[in-house]
């Protein structure tokens, strides 16, 4: 099992003037692939709270994963890479490129997304879209490889080759 944390960048959704959805569509793909949600919370896009909420997740709680959702876009509002980056020890550039790389395939906006990934200590976080398409579509990605990366982080599996 992972221990699993979902953060959700939303002015709205923090105010309860929004309904998260996206959050629900990551708990639905990754439940049945060994994935416990423990830590779930909907936040405005600021930065300082961002940051504050990943380190917690991270250093407080020992997550083996956290996926951010929201504020990757073009918007002056959307801070999340930026948060992302200082937070993050280790950069893990493949995931976001595989998210882009998947997504192009289905609407040239992809390459709009500055989407971040890293890991903190023995955290691995992720940072998402906000849309519900867009979180399906980038667990698609990257989902094949996920469970062996996060093995990897927690020290249960050394071995990258293949025979």
């Amino acid at each position: 099992m992972y221990k699993t944390g979902i953060l959700i960048m939303s002015d709205k959704g923090s105010r309860g003037e929004r309904e998260d959805i996206s959050g629900k569509q990551i708990q639905t793909m990754l439940v049945e692939h060994g994935f416990e949600f423990e830590y779930y919370e909907i936040i405005p896009d600021q930065e300082e709270i961002i940051i504050e909420k990943l380190i917690h997740a991270c250093d407080q709680l020992k997550l083996d994963i956290v996926f951010t959702s929201g504020g990757t876009g073009f918007s002056s509002r959307d801070v999340t890479p930026e948060a992302t980056l200082k937070v993050i020890q280790r950069m893990t550039p493949g995931i976001p490129e595989a998210i882009r790389y998947y997504g192009l395939n289905k609407t040239p906006k992809a390459m709009l997304s500055r989407a971040a990934a890293g890991i903190r200590g023995k955290t691995l976080i992720i940072n998402l879209p906000g849309s519900v398409k867009g979180v399906r579509e980038s667990i698609e990605a990257i989902l094949p490889a996920l469970s062996h990366g996060l093995d990897i982080i927690k020290g249960s599996s050394t071995e990258c080759g293949q025979n």
